[in-house]
């Protein structure tokens, strides 16, 4: 096992009571450095691209919706460090499956940074048409974040807001059709590997953003 067996079943109970789950301690710190060192490989490369929203030809750039730049994670080549990230999210996956009944077939994800003075306006993880995001995941990779750095994910729950700090090793996951978020402007660069738990494979019937 990647990952212990009772922290697998904190995700699922807190999916299955409230649509979204907080984890401190998913990744260790020593897997956290692992990670960032492949960011500023990548970085150091001019690998990262501004995102988007919406695919195909709903595709645009506009930095006052987001302002964070992304590179997708290609499971087969992968760094090592990253590798075990994604193990534990396959784990993940199919452990949910198992217990939440959610039909989840593969999953995806990539590096995202927010540069200072960055954000993301509120919004739904859903493409208009496109039910395939089912769960969403972000875990961050942020040493010694003070409050005073922004960077906040805000999620709109039914009764309340809820500010999360993006602190090394967090997981964050919640049900992609359901809440609406959005990340705060950050006052230094944020890192965090985020995601989708999909009802299909990768690739079927769905195009990534260039």
């Amino acid at each position: 096992m990647i990952i212990k067996d009772n922290s697998l079943e904190d995700i699922a109970d807190q999916l299955a009571g409230q649509d979204y789950a907080i984890t401190e301690n998913f990744l260790t710190l020593e897997e956290v450095r692992a990670i960032v060192e492949v960011f500023e490989y990548h970085r150091k490369e001019d690998n990262f691209k501004r995102a988007g929203i919406g695919k195909q030809e709903d595709f645009t750039l506009d930095k006052q919706i987001r302002g964070d730049y992304i590179k997708w994670i290609d499971p087969e080549n992968a760094f090592p460090a990253v590798k075990v990230f994604l193990g534990k999210i396959n784990e993940l996956k199919d452990y949910l499956n198992m217990t939440c009944y959610l039909g989840l077939r593969d999953y995806e994800t990539h590096f995202a940074i927010y540069p200072p003075g960055s954000f993301y306006k509120r919004h739904l993880d859903q493409f208009q048409g496109d039910g395939a995001r089912r769960i969403t995941f972000i875990c961050y990779l942020n040493e010694g974040w003070q409050p005073g750095d922004g960077g906040e994910l805000r999620m709109y729950l039914k009764d309340r807001e809820e500010d999360l700090h993006p602190t090394a090793g967090k997981l964050v996951c919640f049900r992609s059709e359901m809440i609406e978020h959005e990340v705060l402007v950050a006052h230094k660069h944020r890192y965090s590997l985020t995601g989708w738990m999909l009802n299909h494979p990768v690739g079927l019937g769905f195009i990534k953003q260039p």
